[in-house]
């Protein structure tokens, strides 16, 4: 178990991304929903369009931390830091179904397959599929920072992401996957979401670990779906506090101005937890 600081309480800046969700297994599958994009950082944006969250100071003590793992032909999983959950992205699903509700929802399929709702404050709603033979385009997955876009005769791009310098660095994370295409070309990948599968046998690409990107969308009986890349966990804190964690925690910390910066990748279950003495 993992053990807070004694000497008060401590501001704490979070930013907490699910799992993004991937295509579904059925071809032409709209693409996953970006995992649901939760943060405080001042000046920054949370998801969905909104601002930063609420200021959060913690004492010592132990508290909950779970990294959600991208789907695979489902929603991905949820993140959760101590109070905070963030909610798996939506399924992209085949022809003729809409995209499945998450954190930002997944694309629609196939012949006007409407696009998945999003979580308020969370993401965006995934587009909607192409729906006149013989073009076959999906619709894209949410983003955290947009909309999944309709197919246009092609597959949809992806949901744009949000941007982040909780860690010293800017890095985008949270997009969604783009659409597949049975009749050519597909949208170019956003912030960690997959491309879509096309005709040229190219399956749809997963999103990228630890960003919480949506897989790409399947295509008429050429490649599959990618599975949605997993979220991450990242908090940062005075260097006065004293953090460790459960066996079962995957991290890493760096020194940045007088704080420290915690970056959760795994958690082996959804009991894992962080302590701060």
């Amino acid at each position: 178990m993992a053990t807070f600081f004694t000497a008060g309480p401590l501001p704490v800046s979070y930013l907490v991304v699910a799992g993004g969700g991937s295509g579904s297994s059925t071809t032409n599958s709209g693409a996953g929903g970006a995992g649901g994009y939760r943060a405080n950082v001042v000046g920054e944006n949370s998801g969905g369009g909104a601002s930063a969250e609420n200021a959060l100071t913690l004492l010592a003590g132990v508290y909950s931390v779970v990294v959600g793992a991208g789907g695979s032909n489902s929603n991905g999983s949820n993140s959760v830091f101590h109070s905070i959950t963030s909610i798996g992205g939506g399924l992209g699903r085949g022809s003729y179904n809409a995209g499945a509700v998450g954190g930002s929802g997944g694309g629609g399929g196939y012949n006007s397959g409407a696009g998945g709702a999003r979580t308020a404050n969370q993401g965006f709603a995934g587009g909607t599929g192409f729906g006149n033979a013989p073009v076959y385009g999906t619709g894209g997955g949410g983003g955290a920072g947009g909309a999944g876009q309709n197919a246009p005769g092609i597959g949809g791009a992806g949901g744009a992401g949000v941007t982040s310098s909780i860690t010293g660095s800017a890095v985008a994370r949270g997009g969604g996957g783009s659409g597949g295409n049975e009749s050519g070309a597909v949208a170019t990948a956003v912030a960690g979401g997959g491309t879509g599968s096309n005709t040229n046998g190219v399956g749809g690409v997963a999103g990228t670990a630890n960003t919480g990107g949506g897989g790409g969308g399947s295509s008429g009986g050429v490649g599959g779906s990618g599975v949605g890349g997993s979220g991450v966990v990242i908090f940062r804190l005075s260097t006065l506090a004293t953090v460790s964690f459960s066996a079962g925690v995957t991290q890493t910390s760096a020194v940045v101005g007088g704080d420290t910066v915690y970056t959760v990748t795994a958690t082996s279950d959804a009991l894992q937890t962080f302590t701060i003495a």
